[in-house]
């Protein structure tokens, strides 16, 4: 996913509408899990995963990405901010990694959690 225009730094890019589960992360199929946002860490609703809709589901991985995201468990929807300015044509990123939706992290724990060898940008 790329920006059609400019973003400036805590403008919102996106408001997607989340399909809330009531299941435990470790119940979801295996297709699934790779998907699914912890509904419960972002919202405190317990037992809760989450499937985003719309472009919310398509935005990579990078650290530190260009978005954060919060979910809002009242409207049933996430919302990815620019953390930083963007610029048209830049790729809109988010950290699979992070706590909260934060866009920076320290380990890869989503990734190694799943199983996924992540690929290292080259410098």
């Amino acid at each position: 996913m790329f920006a059609k225009r400019p973003f400036s730094e805590g403008e919102i890019v996106e408001i997607s509408p989340a399909l809330v589960l009531k299941t435990e992360f470790d119940a979801l199929p295996e297709l699934l899990k790779s998907y699914a946002f912890n509904w419960t860490a972002l919202t405190g609703a317990p037992g809760r995963q989450a499937l985003i809709l719309g472009y919310g589901s398509m935005y990579n991985h990078d650290n530190p990405a260009n978005l954060r995201y919060t979910a809002d468990a009242r409207e049933g929807v996430m919302l990815y901010i620019a953390d930083r300015p963007i610029k048209a044509d830049e790729e809109l990123t988010i950290n699979y990694c992070s706590s909260g939706g934060l866009p920076v992290s320290e380990d890869d724990a989503w990734f190694e959690q799943l199983g996924i060898d992540l690929i290292k940008k080259r410098e």
